[in-house]
């Protein structure tokens, strides 16, 4: 089965290439994105530190978005497609009447169209970090970065002469060959550029390396790539105009899921954001000893009248989770008799008083108590366990969750991501791969295609 799915793919993937809509595409990402540095200057301000800063905020934020378009479009035209059209040409009857499982042919054309679309969004992606390099023309007196001029400008002449040359003499197709001279191209126009500052001198390649902003773009490229096995699931029973309405729904709710969905997946208010936090014993600070306390002021009064005895928990999210405290059962006694407190049958934090925005926070019982740190500034505090809404959370899991992929606000407000965050992102672009993939063979299983 592996060398079936190997040359299906092999075939999807050369048959994909050949689109125009490949090569327009990328034309208009190139030609958008020299624009958007012409165009998006707004003088913002360059005090803050970071990966890009000021005006070029506004350049990543327009030239990402601008991506995400054209690869979303280049899914719509050449992933819906994969399979419906040649359902409807008879054309995948040759293929399942031969000893081929129907699951080959889905996840044959998935790889073949993703490693297409993958070829495509290299090119776009590396005109974004070219002009990213190159940075906003904010008036007419700016130097040109005359280096990233000239190197793309060579690897995309280069790309049309040699494409232009062998449609001609060979009958190659003229968008096969540009894409696969273009990526390649581009890809040792970048490393030049990086090589080689404004003044055509020789640098350390990480000076003008953005890590941060090529985390977000593999992620884009992550959302992309679950995309098109949205379409190849969906190609499986539906035509290609259906196919396009229902990737471009799946996209929309994906981006508004939080709001439909995530918000009534975890069920818990805070009483307000912790502002200064005090251990009674610096040295020894934490919840490890029974009577372990804690003075906390919170920014603001308490959403809730505190009362002696509430249950006190804290969290890095407004929604409570995660929590960085166990769960508990509600304290019962007075906490400020040390018999009642230290006596307590199962671990807890327990307000012991509490005044405004001041209150006092003690460990009851003697059991150890599970917790990641002791709390911090700028955590939200609560006075109840979070509950989470199962139907909610299978529904929200289900949804392709494009805000995931969406990395682009932590770049501009200085976040570093994290590489852990990134393995996490493509555990999550696997399983919804998976998912829809497996969905496509159940839907393309009984598929009349005769």
């Amino acid at each position: 089965m592996l060398l079936q799915i190997l040359t299906i793919a092999r075939n999807t993937f050369v048959e994909s290439i050949r689109q125009p809509i490949l090569f327009v595409l990328v034309v208009v990402c190139g030609v958008l994105q020299l624009l958007n540095t012409w165009s998006v200057g707004f003088a913002m301000g360059y005090t803050e530190s970071g990966e890009v800063s000021g005006d070029n905020k506004l350049l990543l934020d327009v030239g990402l978005a601008t991506v995400l378009v054209c690869g979303v479009l280049l899914a719509a035209f050449i992933a819906t497609a994969v399979i419906s059209r040649e359902i409807e040409n008879k054309t995948v009857l040759t293929v399942v009447s031969k000893p081929i499982a129907r699951p080959a042919v889905v996840v044959g054309k998935y790889v073949g169209v993703a490693g297409a679309i993958v070829l495509a969004v290299v090119p776009m992606l590396l005109f974004l970090l070219m002009g990213i390099r190159h940075g906003v023309m904010s008036t007419a007196g700016d130097d040109l970065d005359q280096p990233v001029i000239a190197f793309t400008a060579l690897a995309v002449f280069t790309a049309l002469g040699v494409a232009v040359w062998c449609n001609y003499f060979y009958g190659w197709y003229f968008t096969q060959t540009f894409i696969v001279i273009l990526a390649p191209a581009m890809v040792v126009a970048y490393f030049l550029v990086l090589l080689i500052n404004k003044k055509w001198e020789v640098q350390d390649l990480h000076t003008d390396f953005k890590p941060q902003i090529t985390f977000a773009c593999t992620a884009l490229v992550m959302a992309l790539l679950v995309l098109s096995a949205v379409a190849t699931a969906v190609s499986t029973r539906l035509g290609q105009v259906m196919t396009i309405v229902v990737c471009a729904g799946v996209f929309l709710f994906g981006l508004l899921s939080n709001y439909f969905i995530g918000r009534h997946v975890f069920d818990n208010e805070p009483i307000g954001i912790i502002s200064n936090v005090t251990p009674d014993d610096p040295t020894e600070p934490g919840w490890n000893r029974p009577g372990d306390g804690y003075s906390i002021n919170l920014k603001t009064p308490p959403s809730e009248l505190l009362r002696a005895g509430d249950s006190f928990f804290y969290s890095t999210n407004p929604n409570g989770f995660p929590m960085l405290t166990q769960s508990w059962p509600p304290f019962k006694g007075d906490p400020s008799q040390g018999p009642d407190l230290l006596g307590a049958p199962h671990p807890a934090l327990v307000i012991v008083s509490a005044d405004g925005t001041s209150m006092r926070v003690r460990k009851a019982g003697q059991d150890p108590l599970r917790y990641e740190r002791p709390p911090e500034v700028g955590d939200y505090a609560f006075i109840r366990p979070t509950r989470t809404n199962a139907a909610a959370l299978v529904l929200w899991g289900v949804v392709p969750n494009m805000q995931y992929f969406w990395l682009l606000d932590a770049v501009s407000q200085n976040q570093k991501i994290p590489p852990e965050h990134m393995l996490k992102l493509a555990g999550y672009t696997l399983a919804q791969i998976a998912a829809f993939l497996s969905l496509g063979v159940v839907l393309f299983q009984q598929r009349d295609v005769g």
